[in-house]
């Protein structure tokens, strides 16, 4: 090789390394300088709800935290696969976050043909942020006093109840096909609802029978006498209901089943984008203001960094399977 034609070949090559870090370091410009601009949480349910409000009181936070606005985004459909289905497809910059319920480890074990992303491997656990009992409500007219009675009126006239649940795999949907296969009743129908609001409302009217709710959604109509608590599926009596046993104080001693609330982002955020991140959340969820706010709707904190999500959604997933299996819960 000439002489030339070597510095050529020397000028080619240097030129392709530069190409290979301009991108690199433009990354950790990006990163370094995070965040620059609005960022975005979706909520795959609609407004209102038991997600929607954990979300909202976090973006309020962390909207100081970041000192850039802090949008809520309301995706709901599809058991919340559309929202989160939006936020896999997303750059993973650390601009499009994402909070839902434990019905995101729910869903790839009912919809495995038809899921359109891997629930772990398209998401970057972020952090854990609250968790939270069901209440086990019944309208009025419903007889039995507890979950125990409730459960003898079910095997006396078992064609006379059925369960309402606001999302096909939801939290209330596991608990209450739980509740049914633990009493050997499983064919008693779980009506299948747009949302837990229309739910609610159908069973103070009488058309459904009973239903596992969120605290803070069941509580107003509970103390209003609007619907009956029977009991709370925690191990332990809530402080906004404390006249109503546990389930397992009713007498189902296996029975424990909590709602739980997380943050994510698409897969492969930069690391120092997810410990920004979680070092906010760490901080927000240690706030005495947060915590009583929780507190008041039902839930308690129960922060955890990413390595410790992603450990506590493996094992839910694991629980959940047992669940479905032993429920013999199918997507219809």
């Amino acid at each position: 090789m000439t002489h030339s034609k070597r510095r050529l070949a020397l000028r080619a090559a240097a030129g392709a390394a530069l190409l290979a870090v301009a991108p690199l370091a433009g990354a950790q410009a990006a990163e370094a300088g995070y965040p620059s601009r609005p960022i975005t949480i979706v909520v795959p349910h609609a407004p209102g709800g038991p997600v929607d409000r954990v979300a909202r009181m976090f973006a309020d936070h962390l909207k100081d935290e970041l000192k850039q606005p802090v949008v809520v985004q309301n995706r709901a459909g599809a058991s919340s696969m559309i929202g989160a289905a939006s936020v896999a497809r997303s750059a993973p910059d650390g601009y499009t976050l994402y909070v839902n319920a434990s019905i995101h480890s729910i869903n790839p074990l009912l919809h495995k043909k038809t899921i359109e992303f891997d629930a772990v491997k398209d998401f970057t656990a972020i952090s854990l942020l609250a968790q939270g009992p069901l209440v086990f409500v019944v309208n009025p007219g419903v007889p039995g006093d507890s979950a125990r009675s409730f459960a003898d009126a079910l095997k006396s006239e078992p064609s006379r109840f059925t369960f309402a649940t606001g999302g096909h795999g939801a939290a209330d949907h596991l608990a209450s096909a739980y509740f049914l296969h633990e009493i050997g009743l499983a064919r008693v129908p779980i009506v299948l609802y747009k949302g837990g609001a229309p739910a609610l409302q159908d069973l103070v009217g009488g058309q459904v029978s009973a239903k596992m709710d969120a605290i803070i959604t069941a509580l107003p109509l509970v103390k209003g006498g609007k619907l009956r608590a029977l009991a709370v599926t925690g191990a332990t009596r809530s402080p906004l209901l404390p006249d109503v046993p546990t389930m397992q104080e009713s007498g189902f001693k296996d029975f424990e089943f909590t709602s739980w609330y997380g943050l994510w982002a698409p897969a492969r955020l930069p690391q120092a984008i997810v410990d920004r991140l979680d070092a906010a959340a760490r901080r927000i969820m240690a706030l005495p203001a947060v915590q009583q706010s929780l507190s008041n709707q039902g839930f308690m904190v129960n922060y955890r960094p990413p390595a410790g999500f992603a450990a506590f959604v493996d094992s839910e997933m694991a629980r959940y399977q047992k669940i479905i299996s032993a429920a013999d819960i199918r997507v219809d």
